[in-house]
């Protein structure tokens, strides 16, 4: 295995992530306390997620043609590009003008994250080498879960920054510094990555955008209701609930979010460990079974909060929303590494730059159907009416993903010298 580019695809990932996070907290509790409310806060990310999606589609036919060294470093440096971009906002600006250009910015920083994403993602595949006796299936597991995790749990590192910068220094210094940080890593992993990862493929493949793998698709389909689902009720709808009914501070809202993704990530980094454990009395199981069965449970946890919301003492309703959040956040960090693990196992080698990008497109779109009915839901009817949405688009994406088959015997890896033919996994 490419230890070295594993490394520096890793750091620069790291590095981009935690400016992500910060960001996003900045953003979202400097502009709270300007007076915004949750609808408009929900639409100040819109761009974000709507980038990510055309983002993803082009960035894995940019990647396959000329190299993913060369996507993830342009991903990096765009993020520099909207930190500036956005540290010159004003509190004098007129509303409009400032909900437009903060929208701006964070389409760019959008389409920075899923292109710099999708390259550390695909990457993954390539640099391990194929193996006749099947360890590869279990490094290919361990890595991708490594990856994921550490990515998330330094976003929540990222939302602490973000939350800790703005009440220290402000939030045009907090940004001016992060994006120093994240130039000085893109500097320092820039050479390294152009010897570390296999050459590009010269010809573009031509054709639609959907994979030619139907098990990709259909996977596809249930990442863009998972990740729906989560966004609904944890980007505008859970903040201003702590906020509200609640009464915490800021820098309280930005630590809890902060340890929980956190968490959530450490969870996913020993997915591998727990799914051992935890694999309903199967010894051996099958990823795409436990993918579903996963989905049942939190179904079941999301509808038991939103139980509790709707039926129970007032009293119980903070607790209860902590408690829950940390038991969903097991739960969806088993399934979310579960997917990351079958988009790569159902990846062909050959367009594995595609294939991922198409899958992390569905991502970004379920994020943006969160994300903007995340506000309108909370207006409508508080934190209970987010949660039974979201456990509407659990099911939804439950029924896509019932007929995933086997991922036994779907992994195809490529020799870290090319990028061969390969067989469809399907």
């Amino acid at each position: 295995m490419n230890l070295r580019g594993y490394a520096l695809v890793t750091i620069a990932y790291w590095a981009l992530t935690i400016t992500d996070g910060a960001m996003r907290m900045l953003v979202l509790l400097h502009f709270h306390a300007l007076g915004y409310g949750p609808v408009t806060l929900g639409f100040l990310f819109v761009v974000y997620e709507a980038c990510g999606v055309a983002t993803n589609l082009l960035g894995g036919r940019l990647g396959r043609r000329y190299g993913l060294d060369r996507t993830l470093h342009l991903g990096l440096w765009l993020q520099v590009v909207a930190l500036f971009a956005l540290s010159m906002t004003e509190p004098a600006w007129a509303a409009p003008l400032s909900i437009a250009w903060v929208m701006g910015c964070q389409g760019l920083s959008g389409i920075a994250k899923d292109l710099t994403k999708m390259s550390s993602k695909s990457a993954v595949k390539l640099i391990i080498k194929e193996e006749r006796d099947g360890s590869h299936r279990s490094m290919l597991l361990r890595l991708v879960a490594l990856l994921t995790g550490s990515k998330n749990a330094l976003k929540g590192c990222g939302f602490f920054v973000g939350g800790a910068l703005l009440a220290w220094i402000g939030f045009a210094p907090a940004l001016l510094g992060l994006a120093g940080m994240l130039a000085a890593v893109s500097i320092a992993t820039l050479l390294g990555l152009r010897t570390a990862l296999p050459p590009p493929k010269t010809k573009p493949r031509v054709g639609a955008s959907w994979s030619r793998s139907p098990a990709v698709n259909r996977l596809s389909v249930a990442r863009i209701f998972l990740f729906g689902a989560r966004d609904l009720w944890f980007v505008v709808g859970l903040p201003i609930f702590l906020a509200e009914e609640a009464g915490w501070t800021v820098e309280g809202i930005g630590s809890f979010m902060a340890v929980w993704v956190i968490g959530y990530g450490l969870v996913q980094a020993i997915a591998p460990w727990l799914l051992l454990r935890l694999s309903f009395g199967d010894h051996d199981p099958d990823e795409a079974i436990l993918a579903r069965r996963w989905m049942v449970v939190l179904v079941l946890i999301t509808l038991g909060i939103a139980g509790v919301l709707l039926f129970g003492a007032d009293q119980l309703a903070v607790p209860v929303v902590v408690i829950g959040l940390l038991v969903f956040g097991v739960a969806f960090a088993v399934e979310s590494s579960l997917h990351s693990y079958l988009i790569l196992a159902f990846a062909s080698a050959e367009d594995v730059a595609h294939d991922v990008g198409f899958y992390y497109a569905a991502n970004a779109t379920g994020r943006l159907f969160g994300t903007l009915l995340s506000g309108v839901c909370f207006l409508l009817g508080g934190l209970a009416t987010c949660l039974l949405v979201s456990a509407a688009f659990l099911l939804l994406s439950t029924l896509a993903s019932w007929k995933l088959p086997s991922s036994r015997g779907s992994i195809v890896t490529a020799p870290p010298e090319g990028l061969p033919e390969t067989v469809d996994p399907t």
